[in-house]
């Protein structure tokens, strides 16, 4: 199979009310290409499962806009002033999760685990509604695992086989992601032949890999801009 896309061509793969899987911490290793795309797409109500909404006019904060975001799943939401404001509206549903456990949350997912008991959040809001259980006299949350429809993450390097490489701290969530959804659109800087990354740099390996976009955004100081 061809793996190497334009976003447009990857629109069919889009449907109301998916799960999405996206990565990236702030604007760190977020696959703004094809997010920024997301917009003109049909479908919509998405569940997003990220860190946070983007920043503003980038990445998840543009798909946030367009009203395209039905609930959020993740830690850091309030960079986005405009999601807290719609959330306290009952406009955005939103699922708060200590960081930590929601990279285990998705790595679970991807492991084929049900969840995990850990202490963090216990005797909280966030413990409400959930299972606590005593453990060697520490009491544990159980936090089921998460998985999605569609992984949207973002590489540095990818070859022609799908095989990819991140860039310090951009592989944030993008390695989990990859693992934990039914289909992964990769988002990369480079695209090189397949044989020309040493096997010991790979970090997500080509199986987990359905599709590769090539990035439009580059990397200019703290900002990222388009550049094709």
């Amino acid at each position: 199979m061809e793996k190497l896309k334009t976003v447009d061509e990857l629109e069919p793969l889009f449907k109301d009310r998916m799960r999405l899987l996206v990565g990236g911490f702030g604007i760190s290793g977020t696959p703004l290409t094809v997010l920024h795309a997301l917009p003109g797409f049909k479908a919509g109500d998405y569940e997003v499962v990220s860190n946070n909404l983007g920043d503003y006019g980038k990445g998840l904060h543009k798909v946030f806009e367009a009203g395209k975001i039905a609930k959020a799943i993740g830690s850091f939401f309030t960079i986005n002033k405009e999601a807290v404001t719609a959330w306290s509206k009952g406009e955005l549903a939103i699922d708060l999760l200590p960081q930590g456990t929601l990279a285990e949350a998705i790595r679970c997912g991807g492991a084929g685990i049900g969840g995990f008991y850990t202490p963090t959040a216990v005797g909280t809001k966030l413990a409400e509604g959930k299972e606590v259980r005593e453990i060697d006299g520490v009491r544990y949350l159980f936090e089921k695992a998460i998985k999605g429809d569609l992984a949207l993450i973002k590489a540095a390097k990818a070859d022609k086989a799908g095989n990819l490489i991140y860039h310090t701290t951009a592989r944030n969530f993008n390695p989990v992601m990859a693992t934990a959804a039914a289909t992964v659109i990769a988002e990369v800087d480079e695209i090189v032949e397949i044989g020309e990354l040493r096997p010991e740099e790979i970090i997500t390996p080509h199986i987990y890999v359905d599709y590769v976009v090539k990035s439009k955004y580059v990397k200019k100081g703290d900002d990222y801009v388009e550049v094709n």
